[in-house]
């Protein structure tokens, strides 16, 4: 039965109910997990706790998405694959109780899927909820997995829940100790890292504030002005946040901005703009001055850019609704960042539902799109002007490959080295930032530097 048969009903109420039906909507559709999720916490009046532990169980089921089937066809008699939404979404839910939450005891956990799909689906379905997750109970301490010395891939695949072909591919480029360290990191609980914005504010009268609501934090691993909560919290309600002191961004995505080295006086170009991360960065280095042109493509992602840029108390950017492919200027711009569309597969910790969606012909298309994004943002660089191409995947045909094939296209570009700028943990040996989650403790991203040669 649909979901929506019963909406007026509000079956789906409470944490599990909303989980299964954010889950429910996220099997038969395209929507992304964080929108579905901000969705339903707008339309649901729940408790502080209550919000964290819908959040809890819906990223969790999506992150261990592939161990959870694994056992759940083990021990369903059938197809699990073909069975009922609301059942299937419910025992996923009981299961990754079961299998990762101390707080909740397992039979409660049964009891609640078995009541949420009586009342659904009716005594059948609720009978057979109840047989599988007791049966699963019993035998816990003798779930079986692939064999790791005759499957190792099958193995890490089901083991750590991430697709086949993933593991195949990074077991083929890094090997197995690498690879199961890549996958236990994308695994870890995200989280929240703040940056510091120093028009409005500076890092110790932050930390002051901040020490004040005992929000714990820790310094950024590498850059200034970052600094990591030690847990969850909703600090956009915080009264410093309205105010413009921080922003909520990865460490990891400053990196192309700090690369870049915009002046005061300099007039740059951030060709892929919103929500703004990076151009509120730029900015910031900037001092507020020179110009930036931000450009983005949809009208609602540019509100969201300007948005962000008030509360920032940003004045130096002038936002254009725009393709970046037919985006022309008098002007050339002294620097431009070229932070490209990728397969997002260095955020998968924060983004848990990316490595479900993407296939290994998502990356070869992409690429295709990024040497043409680098050749179109190259043509609006001034003489002497520097270019940065910057994503947030650890994927070489996304990142240096394409470096590559441009350089020995364009003679008239140069690579500058990275390390002239960050620590050399930061750096690979091609002179570019590459980092990996398992490595330097942030989000895989990559930043490479261009310039163009004084003619």
């Amino acid at each position: 039965m649909e979901e929506n048969g019963y909406k007026s009903l509000n079956l789906y109420k409470g944490v599990r109910g909303l989980s299964v039906k954010i889950l429910n909507r996220i099997d038969r559709t395209d929507a992304y997990l964080d929108k579905m999720l901000d969705i339903e916490l707008k339309n649901n009046e729940l408790k502080a706790n209550d919000k964290a532990l819908l959040y809890e169980i819906v990223h969790g089921v999506i992150r261990y998405l592939g161990r959870i089937d694994w056992v759940l066809t083990g021990f369903y008699k059938g197809q699990f694959s073909k069975c009922i939404p609301n059942v299937k979404n419910s025992m996923r839910v009981a299961l990754y109780q079961i299998l990762f939450l101390d707080k909740v005891p397992d039979y409660a956990a049964v009891n609640e899927a078995v009541d949420f799909v009586k009342k659904l689906q009716g005594d059948k379905s609720a009978n057979l909820t109840n047989a599988v997750l007791r049966n699963i109970i019993r035998n816990k301490d003798g779930i079986r997995y692939p064999k790791r010395d005759e499957d190792l891939s099958g193995y890490l695949s089901a083991y750590y829940s991430h697709p086949s072909w993933m593991v195949k591919r990074w077991l083929n480029r890094f090997g197995e100790d690498f690879t199961e360290n890549l996958l236990k990191a994308n695994n870890n609980r995200p989280t929240i890292t703040l940056r510091i914005n120093s028009l409005v504010s500076n890092f110790d009268e932050v930390v002051g504030l901040s020490e004040k609501v005992n929000l714990g934090y820790t310094k950024g691993n590498y850059l200034l002005n970052f600094i990591k909560l030690k847990n969850l919290s909703n600090i956009s309600k915080w009264e410093y946040f309205h105010k413009g002191y921080i922003s909520i961004q990865d460490e990891s995505t400053g990196f192309s901005c700090y690369l870049l080295d915009p002046k005061p006086k300099e007039r740059v170009l951030d060709l892929f703009a919103a929500p703004g991360g990076k151009t509120s960065l730029l900015a910031d280095l900037m001092e507020n001055k020179g110009e930036i042109i931000a450009i983005d493509k949809y009208e609602s992602r540019l509100n969201l850019l300007k948005k962000n840029l008030e509360r920032l108390s940003i004045t130096n950017v002038k936002a254009i609704e725009a393709d970046a492919f037919e985006f022309e200027d008098e002007e050339k711009f002294d620097k431009i960042l070229l932070d490209v569309p990728c397969s997002g597969l260095g955020t998968i910790s924060k983004k848990p539902d990316i490595k479900w969606r993407r296939d290994v012909s998502d990356i070869r298309k992409l690429g295709e799109l990024q040497t043409k994004l680098l050749e179109k943002g190259a043509s609006l660089l001034k003489p002497g002007g520097e270019l940065v191409y910057s994503t947030c995947t650890i994927e070489p045909e996304e990142n240096f490959d394409i470096i590559k094939k441009f350089l020995e296209k364009h003679k008239e570009f140069e690579i500058i080295n990275a390390a002239n700028y960050f620590d050399k943990i930061l750096v690979s040996e091609n002179g570019c930032v590459q980092t990996y989650p398992n490595i330097h403790g942030i989000d895989g991203a990559f930043a490479a530097k261009l310039k163009l040669k004084n003619e």
